[in-house]
């Protein structure tokens, strides 16, 4: 799976990945209910880090520089609490004209649409409004855990 996740990161546009991620979806055993969450999931997280792969600016949840969109960096950016990192810190770094809380420094920076990235994590009841505040279903988060899982045996 992962070599052919990396090889959709590095080498594909957003679309291609979505359309491959539905292809298996659709071949799987996996119920409808997975193909209406994952394929949504997997939308958001790239509606951001495709952006940051086009401007060479990867980051972990961290804030470390990384170079390539790979399984690793892709995987670690599907947790939810990181997801909802990366959504402040874009907002912020949109708000500033310059990309902050990473180890990048005075870099150029192009706005990143959150539109989609915000209406996913909204969709899921978390909190975009007060960073500070964690408060969402921990059910929604263990839903998550179950996507994560189904998405690493697709391939």
């Amino acid at each position: 799976m992962n070599d052919k996740l990396n090889e959709l990161l590095k080498n594909t546009n957003k679309q291609e990945i979505l359309d491959t991620y539905k292809k298996a979806l659709e071949n799987s055993d996996e119920a409808p209910f997975w193909k209406e969450k994952i394929v949504p999931f997997v939308d958001a997280i790239l509606s951001v880090l495709i952006p940051l792969k086009e401007q060479n600016l990867l980051f972990t949840p961290e804030g470390k520089i990384v170079k390539d969109l790979d399984s690793e960096l892709f995987y670690a950016w599907t947790d939810l609490i990181s997801l909802r990192t990366l959504a402040f810190t874009i907002e912020q770094s949109n708000q500033s004209g310059t990309l902050l809380r990473t180890e990048y420094k005075d870099v150029n920076y192009s706005k990143i649409n959150l539109e989609t990235l915000g209406t996913y994590l909204s969709s899921f009841r978390v909190n975009l409004q007060d960073e500070d505040n964690l408060d969402f279903p921990v059910a929604n988060y263990n839903l998550h855990i179950g996507m994560i899982t189904i998405m690493k045996t697709l391939f």
